[in-house]
């Protein structure tokens, strides 16, 4: 009797019966993809990141300074989420079936990062859209409308690039495990690069100059470097989409050659009848060791969305004693938390490097582990750094201590390393153990978006109001974080097997 942890869904075996079989010419084990190519196609990230850098950097508190109180913030943040609980998972789904003659997957990136374009540049005008509506500098509901229209364009257009991304270099690496791993870290250190680049660009408070059109009567300094940045992220977004799709050489699906790009399980037949309710139907044939995956990755993102959220915001409230718009402390917090955020990148681009090896010598499942309860370590820091800068007395008085800032860039330099595990290793796990099902790559990316998008939706709605309730602060959310990637990195040690099958042996 067949092991339901392991047989392949019956609706995705209907078409693999019905599957032409391939010719002895096509049957031939694809070539290698050079790891070059995949270094090339892997690019695409670095622009995407650039991106992801400002908004996580400076978006937060930008919709504050437009007028949405603190409690609310978390709330605009909740269409990613919801773009990605629905968007990802059908648009890798679309992407396993397209017949384009551009390929499978490069036609919904070059048009995830156009839309990407299009919202940074309504993101960027949000204050002088609403200014031609008749805003006033104290009343800016037209400019809060266009940034949330903006805000959920880039969050699918985000969610519409990623999936594609990632299933483009599952095709490439088919079923060697080994350079899957090398390819998802590749796709991290891209990642870190722009990163690198998007935070540098946010924490320099000079950009208004270079671009001089972009401070307007509704678009004060602040808001005139944010635009100006995101200029910078239009162009690098150009450049790295241009080098990912013109390295991928994707064969149009069902012509001869299709084979060379690594279809793994019968991608291209199993996709046709799995519509969204399919995609949930798959869910009872998922092994333990798929379950534990998924598991991991929401506690883990329970912990990451909170520090994502809220990093910045909290350099610059808990750490400096700035509020929105009152004075210059909080916007000081804000560059230097975008600084800490660069150096917390260096160290995830370090880390992609060494990502293969670590995996190989510990097994993907101890390391990931052991980098989540690192994670909680440092959000239990930022609680006690919290604590003790509110005791020390200068808050409201005078800017933070030397050493109090330095710890907290500390903190933030530290997160690097888990979060190049976070942005690597789930990816890898889900590409390799999920294959026996018969799914796209396109397909399985959003099976394990669907773990990161419904935390992302928890938190969103609920550390807010969480943290008006105890004061307003960012405390709450760090300590729910704390906890989640606590337990999240047991499980990981404890429950995910070596590769070879044997879970991780602790050694007392």
């Amino acid at each position: 009797m067949a092991n339901p942890n392991t047989e392949t869904a019956p609706h995705l075996k209907r078409h693999r019966k019905s599957k032409p079989q391939p010719t002895s010419s096509s049957s031939a084990p694809p070539a290698r993809v050079p790891l070059r190519q995949l270094l090339k196609v892997a690019s695409v990230a670095g622009g995407i990141q650039f991106g992801w850098a400002l908004q996580l950097s400076l978006l937060t508190p930008y919709v504050q300074q437009l007028g949405i109180p603190h409690a609310w913030a978390s709330i605009i943040w909740l269409c990613g989420p919801l773009s990605g609980l629905f968007v990802q998972p059908l648009v890798g789904l679309l992407s396993d079936r397209c017949t384009s003659r551009f390929g499978r997957r490069r036609p919904f990136i070059f048009a995830g990062a156009l839309s990407i374009i299009v919202s940074v540049l309504i993101i960027g005008h949000a204050a002088d859209i609403g200014w031609w509506f008749g805003d006033t500098v104290n009343h800016r509901p037209w400019a809060v409308a266009a940034f949330v229209f903006g805000f959920w364009i880039l969050d699918v257009a985000n969610n519409v690039t990623q999936g594609p991304c990632r299933a483009l270099l599952g095709d490439l690496t088919g079923k060697d495990h080994r350079r899957t791993r090398v390819a998802n870290a590749y796709f991290s250190l891209f990642m870190a690069i722009g990163n690198i680049l998007g935070y540098a660009t946010g924490a320099y408070s000079g950009w208004y100059k270079v671009f001089p059109f972009t401070l307007t009567p509704a678009c004060n300094i602040s808001c005139a470097n944010l635009k100006s940045a995101f200029f910078l992220d239009i162009g690098f977004i150009v450049v790295t989409t241009y080098i990912s799709i013109m390295s991928a050489h994707e064969v149009p699906l069902g012509s001869s050659g299709a084979s060379h790009v690594g279809e793994a399980a019968g991608e291209s037949g199993s996709t046709e009848e799995a519509f969204m309710w399919e995609l949930f139907g798959t869910f009872r044939y998922f092994s333990a060791s798929v379950w534990t995956i998924l598991s991991v990755t929401a506690l883990t993102w329970v912990g990451w969305f909170p520090f994502l959220l809220f990093d910045t915001d909290w350099m610059g409230r808990e750490i400096y004693g700035g509020e929105p718009n009152e004075g210059l402390n909080y916007d000081s917090g804000v560059r230097m938390g975008a600084i800490g955020l660069l150096l917390n990148s260096v160290v995830l681009g370090l880390t992609s490097l060494f990502m293969e090896r670590l995996c190989r010598n510990r097994g993907p499942g101890f390391v990931w582990g052991i980098s989540n309860i690192i994670m909680a370590i440092c959000f239990v820091a930022m609680l006690v750094l919290t604590y003790v800068a509110s005791n020390v007395g200068y808050l409201g008085i005078d800017l933070p201590p030397t050493f109090i800032v330095i710890a907290a860039l500390l903190i933030f330099t530290i997160l690097g390393f888990p979060l190049a595990i976070t942005y690597s290793v789930p990816y890898a796990l889900i590409s390799t153990h999920i294959q026996s099902l018969g799914l796209g790559q396109g397909l399985s990316m959003g099976v394990l978006n669907l773990a990161i998008v419904i935390p992302q939706m928890v938190v969103s709605v609920g550390s807010g109001p969480w943290d008006q309730l105890f004061g307003g602060g960012n405390s709450p959310a760090f300590a729910v974080g704390a906890v989640a990637g606590l337990v999240g990195g047991l499980v990981a040690v404890l429950a995910i097997p070596r590769p070879g099958g044997q879970k991780p042996r602790i050694q007392v």
